[in-house]
């Protein structure tokens, strides 16, 4: 029996359906690094957000497993999410500027981050970037789950507008029930703010790795959904902390990495880690494109790139600027005396220029840079201070193609099973199809899997939906055909 189908109990709360994924690993996983969960499910009014975090602590009695929850009903001051529905609104002029934006328009982005600008300034002189504090006040206390005995603090911020929940059991002791009692009792804290009906219909996962139940998007991607770069990912969560808490770091005086480097073979994911690393940090994606720099007439490319970055430091909003295939926008030709040659050198030349103090003019920026030829890159460009991180994302071993199938496969049960239809059969191999798909990168697996799903769906097509789920077989016959043996 593989692990590519999540273990999950079902549980029924005022209305709400709760699958705890795993609980048994999650508890485990708990003992070494603190397990955050719930971090991106959806909320009633007024909650905004929930976080869920086991840990482990030592106490004079002997360890114990820790349960947290923050659970949060207001916006965060002067967010993203706030300056554009401050500067857009809901008219159609607005609408439009915001399709211009996601679709990467410089211009437009340039119009909206001026006024949001100046919203933003108002805002903090008038004093309502501060959330307003509820109207009646909370004393602190204590909720309980009878069953198993679980007892959770409940505590308030000072505004009032953040509630918490803690409560401890000893390691040798704790359970999975008492990980599901933890979450029925904030589930129970965030009904007391929102009303006793409010989660009736909504489905919640509780899961170590927050798999979504609907299809994961190139622009939804998130570092839990990476499989088989255990040492990268951490590196990129570090980055993201160390991005969305500026006071800690302004606090030792320390500087986080203003410029990253990913480096690897096509296919191994440097792209989509990098629009993982923007969601992970809450940040815009601006994807810079050779175009976009390049230009036949003179002094066209240098005026691009000035542009680029002029317009970088005038963004208000936390942003991901990637360069990707870096070494097809900026590299060096040698001493060439041709045009192209110059041209390029010019380019890397005002690059280097403009990268040297970007943290420093604009700290919502963070500069990723891709490339499949890391020898086509001048040194002096990605030097420390430029490009303080440098990542190797190698093609994946063996193990790690194992995590990527089952990743992989994880996230299409829970977006596309249903009662009544099951994707993949109870008894896949992983170990098996990782041994098949030697040399194999994720981009390849992910093509692997999308070949059986059409053909399935195809099948489904032409016999009505009487098709039995995707086989092992079926599996290994689409890695022998991508691989060409």
């Amino acid at each position: 029996m593989s692990d590519a189908r999540a273990r999950g109990e079902t549980f029924e709360y005022a209305g709400a359906t709760v699958e705890l994924v795993d609980a048994t690993t999650v508890l485990a996983a708990a003992r070494v690094n603190p397990v955050e969960l719930l971090r991106r499910a959806s909320w009633p009014s007024p909650v905004q957000r929930v976080d869920l975090t086991v840990s482990s602590a030592d106490r004079d009695g002997g360890p114990v497993h820790t349960f947290a929850a923050s659970i949060s009903t207001a916006d965060e001051p002067l967010s993203k999410e706030r300056i554009r529905k401050l500067v857009l609104g809901n008219d159609p002029v607005g609408l439009l500027l915001a399709k211009r934006i996601e679709a990467g328009d410089p211009i437009a982005t340039r119009i909206v981050d001026g006024v949001g600008a100046a919203a933003a300034a108002a805002y903090r002189r008038l004093g309502l970037d501060r959330p307003d504090k509820p109207a009646a006040s909370r004393q602190a206390g204590t909720i309980a789950d009878a069953v198993v005995g679980l007892q959770a603090t409940v505590t308030y911020d000072e505004s009032g507008t953040v509630v918490r929940l803690s409560a401890e059991v000893a390691r040798d002791e704790v359970t999975p029930a008492h990980l599901q009692a933890f979450v029925g009792l904030t589930l129970q804290a965030v009904l007391e703010l929102t009303g006793p009906d409010a989660l009736t219909g909504r489905r919640y996962v509780v899961s170590r790795e927050n798999i979504s139940t609907t299809p994961a998007t190139t622009k939804t991607v998130t570092l839990d959904m990476v499989g088989g770069l255990t040492k990268e990912v951490n590196e990129l969560r570090e980055i993201a902390v160390s991005f969305r808490h500026p006071d800690s770091m302004a606090r030792w005086g320390a500087q986080r990495p203003q410029g990253i480097l990913m480096y690897g073979p096509p296919g191994t994911g440097k792209t989509m880690l990098s629009r993982a690393l923007a969601n992970e940090i809450g940040a815009d994606f601006r994807e810079i494109r050779t175009p976009e720099i390049l230009d036949k007439w003179l002094g066209g490319s240098e005026r691009n790139i000035k542009q680029i970055f002029r317009d970088a430091r005038r963004y208000r909003v936390p942003t991901l600027m990637l360069f990707d295939e870096f070494d097809s926008i900026i590299s060096y030709a040698g001493s060439g005396g041709d045009a192209a040659s110059q041209a390029i050198n010019a380019v890397a030349g005002i690059f280097k220029q403009e990268m040297n103090d970007l943290i420093e003019a604009n700290p919502n920026v963070i500069v990723v840079a891709t490339t499949n030829f890391p020898h086509r890159v001048d040194d002096s460009l990605i030097r420390s201070g430029r490009f303080d991180v440098k990542l190797s994302i190698p093609k994946p071993d063996e193990a790690s193609r194992a995590e990527i199938f089952r990743k992989m496969i994880r996230q299409l049960i829970a977006a596309h099973e249903a009662p009544g239809f099951q994707m993949f059969a109870d008894d896949l191999d992983l170990t098996a199809l990782a041994a098949a798909s030697h040399g194999m990168t994720g981009a390849d697996i992910k093509e692997v899997l999308r070949r059986v799903q059409l053909a399935k769906a195809m099948q489904d097509a032409r016999s009505g939906g009487r098709v039995d789920p995707i086989s092992q077989e079926e599996l290994l016959a689409s890695v022998r055909d991508l691989a060409g043996r």
